[in-house]
């Protein structure tokens, strides 16, 4: 095994059924959603597997335009509507990030890919728009540490699981909160082109395993985190901006640009030295502002900045010395993610 690879059995294959209705060509993927989706439910997967190379990654949008995320406007590659023209036989799989809300047309579109026999993988809660459709009767799944006792309300057919990063149950599979949108995606490339593919995709990004161990009993919301969001809630807006450019990687940047948008204290703007759209390095397209629009209170630079999860880390590194420690928590918590006290036995 090469130098630096994940030792065996750090990483784990995602059990998903292998779908490639297309012999002799790569497997189509297609990252869905409607307004309003949740930055790196949508970016992190599409960025891992279109720069692993082992599948057709296609962005795709409910409706015609942009797609809002966050701090990021996306330009689809199409709508569900072109998309079905082009490929009437479904995608082979589909990834359904979290969105606003439980938009009927979307439901309904995943539960015609998933007749056409596609797999359908959620980030986040994007596992209630499977639960909706009634994907999930009778399986086993996870979501957001938050929303689980809503989820047991509300879909009750469900076997929700917790502690874990992601589960798959035949041909449908859910992970946890937005943080673990990266091994679930490294997860599915093992699940497509083996564990050496997984192992080099992993070390692009920085990651040395991608297994299911996860401790979502340790994210809880203590009275100092209330305190904290009112008083950031009442702070006057920073500005940040994020300098981007044709073949900025899309991963690192949707999991900086996430952390400091969920901080409450600031609001964050992609920009570049013209102000026009930008193909990120897997191939996906943002609008910008022109950098010379702005003053900015703080102004980041993606060049040289750390890859995948060290991205997150160090962004709410940089949370906690601007702001203080709590509001860094803040956005661990809403990602997700084992920063600071929210690590496993801390």
């Amino acid at each position: 095994m090469p130098s630096g690879l994940p030792k065996e059995g750090e990483g784990e294959g995602l059990p998903l059924a292998h779908v490639n209705k297309r012999p002799g060509a790569l497997p189509v993927v297609v990252v869905v959603a409607t307004e309003k989706a949740v930055l790196s439910d949508f970016v992190v997967p599409y960025g891992v597997l279109a720069q692993s190379g082992v599948a057709k990654v296609i962005a795709v949008s409910m409706t015609p335009g942009d797609l809002k995320a966050g701090p990021l406007t996306l330009v689809p590659d199409m709508t569900a509507a072109e998309f079905d023209r082009a490929y009437p036989e479904g995608a082979d799989y589909v990834i359904v990030p979290a969105t606003s809300d439980k938009h009927t047309e979307e439901v309904a579109w995943l539960r015609t890919q998933h007749a056409r026999g596609a797999a359908l993988m959620s980030i986040c809660d994007g596992v209630e728009l499977l639960a909706e459709a009634g994907l999930l009767d009778g399986r086993s799944a996870t979501g957001h540490w938050a929303s689980l006792s809503s989820r047991r309300k509300h879909y009750p057919k469900v076997n929700w699981r917790t502690n874990t990063r992601y589960v798959a149950d035949g041909d449908v599979a859910s992970s946890a909160g937005v943080s673990a949108a990266l091994p679930i995606s490294l997860a599915l490339i093992e699940t497509m082109a083996g564990a050496q593919v997984a192992h080099v995709t992993a070390e692009r990004f920085g990651e040395r395993s991608w297994g299911t161990v996860h401790e979502s009993d340790a994210f809880k919301i203590r009275a100092d985190d209330f305190a904290v969001h009112t008083a950031n809630m009442r702070a006057k807006p920073e500005t940040i901006s994020i300098d981007v450019w044709d073949g900025s990687e899309e991963v690192a940047l949707s999991l900086q640009a996430e952390a400091w948008s969920r901080t409450m204290r600031d609001k964050v703007h992609l920009v570049s030295n013209t102000g026009a759209p930008v193909r990120l390095r897997g191939g996906l397209r943002i609008r910008t502002e022109a950098a010379a629009t702005l003053s900015p209170d703080l102004r980041i630079v993606l060049e040289g900045a750390p890859a995948g999860g060290a991205a997150l880390n160090a962004a709410l590194d940089a949370i906690a010395q601007r702001y203080g420690s709590g509001t860094a928590r803040l956005s661990a918590l809403a990602m997700e993610y084992p920063w600071g006290d929210l690590q496993a036995g801390k």
